[in-house]
């Protein structure tokens, strides 16, 4: 094959059984085998149209076709493969069609009209391997089985039949033989009659012959009377080969129906006997039904009476003893049903009112728990990137709780007078209560802007926070507390 610019609207060329030249540079070739190549198909358990899964190993015969398409085709797709290769995909192919083939088939198709099953095989392989450039060759189906064993069967139906009409003809054979044989024993009996009667018949005409030669000379009287003698003996022996014909005849008709009349005497003796010995069996067996129903009926009217009178009695013992006990037993199990009723209706509710109050008090905790989570979520969210606001802003909102347990620890002291000593001093030279006075004054005003941030309210000890602007020179915004 020549590929590359070999034409307009053509990507490759194939020639066999010649040469072409290549032209370099432009064109290049490459060889593809045309030997035909022998593939081997492992069919098992196809599926036929009347559902019976068939086994049809078979050989395929392939090989890469010549006609200029087809080549083409081949060239198209098969130039790449190796033979392995080539062989793998004509063989997926060949068992889908072969498949296909085989559904729309009865087993009784497959196995007797092979020629049909091969003509199709032929037809649908053959039209999907031309598309990869393959042509089919030659088919050899192996053998068709069945994993059911029907098509065995088949068989062994086929050759019963085959017998069964073997016998039949040879039976047949044996019919026409003997009656061919008693035809002839027949035809021979009457042959040998009729020759007997002839020789008789020659022997008299030889000794009327003698008679006339030796009578010759005797008068014309005689003559007539040697005529009529010698009618007469003809006639006579004539009568008695015809009756002895006649007589084997009878005899062998009369021995005939003879024979017959006693086998049917015979088989008509033995089935009367036999319809006799069945109506004396039917009879026996219809006495013992009737004796037997007879002991069984008056066993059970005795079994009836006996109990009808158990049950009379046992009736009699219920209505005054048992009667009265059950139904005191029913009252005593009633009352006693209803008690246990009660209290399990009781016990019920109780544990019901429990439960009801243990799950509001948990709802109620996990959604206190949930708020709490939720705004602790959002104040981190709110404080940002300074992770000491947090804990300081949760410090605020429990101080009013601090402030207010102090205050209520010391509100009943009675305190007339508060003397601070502080004898050190600082760096500053004032004291150290000095110092904290003003330190805590200085810080009220950042503590009241964060629990405004937080929007908490601080308790009335701290004083308030009053803001004013002043609009001179490097004035700021002081902060004033009122009482404390």
């Amino acid at each position: 094959m020549v590929y590359g610019k070999v034409g307009v609207n053509r990507a490759s060329r194939c020639v066999h059984g010649g040469g072409v030249f290549v032209i370099p540079l432009i064109q290049d070739y490459a060889y593809l085998s045309l030997e035909p190549t022998a593939i081997d198909i492992p069919l098992s358990g196809a599926l036929s149209q009347n559902n019976i899964r068939v086994n049809v190993p078979s050989t395929f015969t392939v090989g890469v076709s010549t006609d200029p398409v087809l080549m083409n085709n081949a060239a198209e797709r098969l130039l790449t493969l190796n033979s392995l290769q080539i062989q793998e995909r004509a063989q997926d192919i060949i068992l889908g069609q072969l498949r296909l083939v085989i559904a729309t088939l009865t087993i009784e198709e497959i196995n007797r009209d092979r020629e049909k099953f091969m003509k199709l095989v032929n037809e649908n392989v053959a039209q999907e391997i031309n598309k990869i450039g393959l042509e089919l060759i030659n088919v050899n189906i192996r053998d068709i089985t069945d994993e059911s064993g029907y098509i065995e069967a088949i068989g062994k139906r086929a050759a019963a039949e085959a017998i069964n009409r073997a016998k039949v003809e040879v039976a047949q054979q044996e019919r026409e033989g003997a009656t061919g044989e008693s035809i002839a024993v027949r035809e021979k009996t009457v042959n040998v009659s009729r020759e007997t009667a002839t020789a008789v018949e020659g022997q008299k005409q030889a000794e009327q012959q003698q008679r006339v030669a030796v009578a010759a000379l005797e008068a014309e009287a005689v003559k007539g009377e040697t005529e009529a003698r010698r009618d007469r003996e003809i006639t006579i022996a004539q009568r008695e080969a015809e009756i002895a014909a006649a007589k084997k005849s009878a005899e062998q008709e009369q021995r005939i129906r003879v024979a017959q009349a006693e086998a049917q005497a015979v088989t008509g003796e033995n089935e009367s006997r036999a319809r006799m010995a069945e109506s004396q069996a039917v009879l026996s067996e219809i006495q013992a039904a009737s004796r037997r129903r007879a002991d069984v009926a008056a066993a059970e009217a005795a079994k009836a009476i006996l109990i009808a009178e158990r049950e009379r009695e046992l009736a009699r013992l219920a209505k005054e003893q048992i009667v009265p006990q059950e139904i005191e037993k029913q009252r005593i199990a009633l009352a006693a049903e209803a008690e246990a009723e009660k209290r399990r209706r009781e016990a019920q509710g109780e544990a019901d009112a429990i439960l009801a109050k243990y799950q509001a008090e948990a709802e109620g905790v996990r959604r206190v728990m949930e708020a709490k989570a939720e705004g602790y979520r959002r104040l981190i969210e709110a404080c940002g990137q300074d992770a000491a606001v947090g804990p300081t802003l949760l410090l605020i909102e429990q101080l009013p709780k601090l402030v207010d347990a102090q205050v209520k620890a010391v509100q009943n002291l009675k305190i007339d007078k508060i003397t601070v000593w502080d004898t050190g001093a600082g760096n500053s030279g004032r004291n150290t209560t000095a110092d904290f006075v003003s330190g805590l004054v200085g810080s009220l005003p950042r503590l009241h802007e964060m629990a405004a941030q937080a929007g908490i309210e601080l308790p009335p000890a701290l004083g308030k926070l009053h803001k004013r602007a002043e609009t001179h020179a490097g004035a700021n915004d002081d902060a004033h507390t009122k009482g404390a």
